[in-house]
């Protein structure tokens, strides 16, 4: 028990110092022995390896959000305007097939890979405008619209042995659970209701499923990434020193511990201020069961 002069003890420590303005895409890639994630407002891709040191910076040029693994070198990633393999070592794109191109409002927005490697990728109005958004399937070359009428898709992420994916819509608080083909990774019924937040909650953002099935899940606004247990009961809630966390992944040699991204995004002088450490990467202070990311087909 605390006294009123007592500051609770945070459950998670400073990975990255990054200042993103809005950290976001965290992904792991152990063939690197890295972690990836974007600064979508200032169009940057950043890798970092596991054990810490320097960060690299990529200068994309353009809005990117989510990163799919195809080899040691090469991720698929979504941008503003398509989707593109870039190569990490020679920091090179190479445009692969169209997304959102001619809708200059939008912006892709969250994604993961199906274990079919079927990368399932969100877009959303750059201002957040009402169910201008939407969740789509790629795979092999073809790229399908599944879900429409969202205003910020999140929390993609599926269960393990891929018959179920998870998707959230920020605004709504709340989550979705949809059955899935484990072969192909498309939906195979409608979603239904999986968890809605309360108010002290916050509001979903990213998430990822670990090996026993729980969801961590970065709440926006409440300074916190929850893990809820496949039936949608709270297992447990980890508390941050950020305001705005954006999404998890598992890293390290084992998967067994959690980064998760931040935003400084619409904060105050004096809210940051008060919030010196808003936009790094943070690291839990967990253990946990992680799962390897599926690669994406992309041919």
């Amino acid at each position: 028990m605390t006294t009123p002069t007592e500051t609770p003890r945070l459950d998670a420590e400073v990975w990255a110092e990054s200042a993103d303005e809005l950290g976001e895409g965290a992904i792991s890639h152990p063939g690197r022995g890295s972690v990836l994630w974007f600064d979508i407002l200032r169009r940057r891709l950043y890798e970092r390896p596991f054990a810490g040191g320097a960060t690299r910076v990529h200068e994309l040029g353009l809005m990117a959000s989510a990163a799919a693994l195809v080899d040691r070198s090469r991720i698929l990633i979504a941008t503003e305007a398509d989707l593109r393999l870039y190569d990490l070592d020679a920091g090179r794109a190479q445009p692969l097939c169209p997304f959102l191109a001619g809708e200059p409002d939008l912006r892709s927005n969250d994604g993961r890979v199906h274990p079919s490697g079927a990368f399932w990728i969100s877009s959303m109005g750059k201002q957040a405008d009402p169910e201008a958004g939407a969740i789509w399937w790629f795979r092999g070359g073809v790229l399908k619209l599944l879900f429409d009428r969202i205003t910020i898709a999140n929390a993609i992420c599926f269960a393990p042995g891929g018959r179920a994916a998870y998707f959230a819509d920020s605004p709504l608080a709340t989550i979705w659970r949809v059955a899935v083909d484990p072969d192909t990774g498309m939906p195979s019924g409608d979603p239904v209701l999986f968890k809605r937040f309360t108010p002290d909650e916050g509001t979903p953002d990213g998430a990822v499923v670990d090996a026993d099935g729980r969801i961590w899940t970065a709440a926006w606004g409440a300074s916190a990434v929850h893990a809820w247990e496949p039936d949608g009961k709270r297992f447990e809630s980890c508390r941050l020193p950020v305001s705005q966390p954006t999404c998890p992944a598992f890293f390290g040699p084992r998967l067994d511990e959690i980064v998760v991204t931040s935003a400084r995004e619409n904060m105050s002088s004096e809210k940051l201020a008060a919030e010196p450490l808003a936009g790094s990467v943070l690291k839990l202070r967990r253990t946990v069961r992680g799962v390897r990311e599926p690669f994406v087909r992309f041919a």
